[in-house]
């Protein structure tokens, strides 16, 4: 790649060339591969790409679980100027299939666990020229295609406001948004995360964090821009994850809360000392700060928080590990912050007119720095309320203290995080209220210290309907994704309503504890 500035595509070939023999990928069972052999198959996979004419701004979708071949797909698209396509694994067919309505990708990726889906879908898209399998030897294999292709550099001028990534979301319409991620985002996102996680020289690390969410995906190429490699797993499994970090090879990861909860309540975790920690970062989701204490007790290494609307804002605020240490020096109350703004982040709380609120009380977090999305996918109206005056909006709320730090105060936009996945309620209430015999539905996340928040379904019902928790439940597991899925069912006489008829969800939320005896908790 040449460009008049160094882009995302370029990183892989720069480390190969300072580092040709370091590992860039490590893998479960141990086996590697040198940045030197990745930045060839990379070419020879954007080479194979060019020859079967996806060019400069056409899409390339990827339905998989994490592997070296996953990461080959999307920095053989970084070297093109293609723009990929992540697709969330856990979503239903019918949401995938949205999803890919939308992108109109040219080629689709995917894991060998999917392909029956994939193959099924396939006929219901146009445009699609190009199946390939990650793994496996059906449709057309990886290695296949990659023998199509020849180890060069490719030459392809890039922007920095060109579009690198769509990565979707859903919006709180209930419709998927495809948030549009330009080169110059994800350089400035790695980069920031460089400095505020505080990385180092030589590491070797692993995220928890799935590629096809944008902290997978920019840890992965922070690490390949510092230029020390990372591990590699198929997916969260503690125990995989305990070995390697009690190996003494791993120097870091990061975690998601639920995934620190599994950790600690594996009995391995006890199996052996952690001293090749350096630090663990956390975020994605809410950790209390008694899980937080039990994990720094076990660990014995740094923390840091990283919060931000990453999608879409990138990283906003970070809690560094000296305040994790001063928190475990006496002051506490740190470890319910999550800091302040992250690096390059211009960062303000704000009321509904705009106007900064002053230190101690709530306001809504807005943010402006270069790691900001360009807009939705053919969605000006949305892009225009989340982006305004250059400062992005994302509905979460927050209140600063007299030093500085921020501490979550709740979201505007009642936004479910359960487990590092945001859920929209409004998406979860569409489907229900489509239930034979319901009249009213309600969902709002309720607290739980395993998965951050769970799903929590209030309904009301036409007289004499038969609403039973487990049927509802199915009902939604064939439409939704499984973590979208209800956990707790209510169905109470009516539902509590303000003035203008508008439910109010701070009274269902307050009345959880005294839930009606038809609650079903899975």
């Amino acid at each position: 790649m040449h460009v008049s500035t160094i882009q995302a595509g370029d990183f892989l070939r720069l480390s190969a060339q300072r580092f040709p023999d370091r590992d860039c990928f490590v893998f479960g069972d141990g086996t590697s591969r040198s940045f030197a052999e990745t930045n060839q198959r990379v070419n020879r996979l954007a080479d194979a790409l060019r020859r079967r004419g996806l060019a400069k701004g056409d899409r390339v979708a990827i339905l998989g679980t994490d592997s070296g071949e996953y990461v080959e797909v999307i920095l053989a698209c970084m070297k093109l100027g293609v723009v990929y396509v992540p697709l969330n694994n856990r979503l239903a067919d019918a949401e995938v299939l949205t999803l890919l309505r939308k992108a109109r990708p040219r080629a689709l990726f995917s894991s060998g666990r999917y392909l029956e889906r994939v193959a099924a879908l396939a006929p219901l898209l146009t445009g699609i020229t190009l199946l390939c399998s990650l793994d496996g030897d059906r449709l057309l294999p990886f290695d296949a295609l990659l023998g199509e292709g020849h180890d060069v550099e490719p030459f392809v001028e890039v922007q920095d406001e060109d579009v690198l990534a769509l990565a979707f979301t859903s919006g709180t319409t209930g419709l998927p948004k495809g948030v549009l991620q330009s080169q110059r985002m994800l350089n400035a996102l790695a980069l920031n995360m460089s400095i505020d996680y505080e990385i180092m020289a030589e590491e070797f690390r692993y995220t928890a964090s799935p590629i096809f969410h944008i902290a997978g995906q920019a840890m992965i190429f922070m690490h390949i821009m510092r230029g020390f490699p990372t591990l590699i797993l198929p997916q969260f499994d503690a125990g995989p994850v305990l070995r390697w970090m009690q190996s003494g090879r791993l120097t870091g990861a990061f975690l998601v809360p639920t995934m620190i909860s599994r950790l600690l309540s594996d009995p391995r975790v006890a199996d052996g000392t952690y001293e090749g920690l350096r630090s663990i970062i956390y975020g994605a989701a809410p950790m209390t700060p008694a899980l937080l204490r039990r994990a720094m007790s076990v660990f014995k290494c740094d923390f840091i928080n990283a919060f931000g609307a990453a999608t879409e804002g990138g990283l906003q605020a970070s809690l560094s590990a000296a305040d994790h240490r001063r928190a475990a020096a006496g002051a506490e109350h740190l470890l319910g912050s999550i800091g302040k703004p992250a690096f390059g982040v211009d960062l303000r709380l704000v009321n509904e007119d705009g106007q900064d609120v002053p230190p101690g009380e709530v306001g809504e977090i807005v943010t402006r720095s270069t790691a900001v999305m360009s807009g939705y996918l053919e969605m000006p109206e949305e892009a225009a309320r989340a982006i305004r005056d250059g400062w992005f909006w994302g509905g979460d709320l927050a209140r600063m203290d007299k030093d500085g730090y921020l501490y979550l105060a709740g979201r505007s936009k009642d936004m479910i995080i359960r487990a590092g996945e945001n859920i929209y309620p409004i998406e979860i209430e569409t489907v229900l209220a489509d239930y034979p015999g319901v009249t009213g539905v309600a969902v709002v996340g309720q607290p739980d210290e395993h998965w951050g928040e769970i799903v929590v379904a209030f309904l009301t019902a036409e007289a004499g309907a038969a609403i039973e928790r487990d049927a509802i439940r199915r009902f939604c597991r064939e439409r939704l994704a499984a973590y979208k899925v209800p956990e707790v069912v209510t169905v109470i006489a009516e539902m509590p309503l303000n003035a203008s008829g508008k439910i109010l969800k701070r009274e269902l939320r307050a009345g959880l504890a005294a839930a009606n005896p038809v609650t079903a908790r899975h």
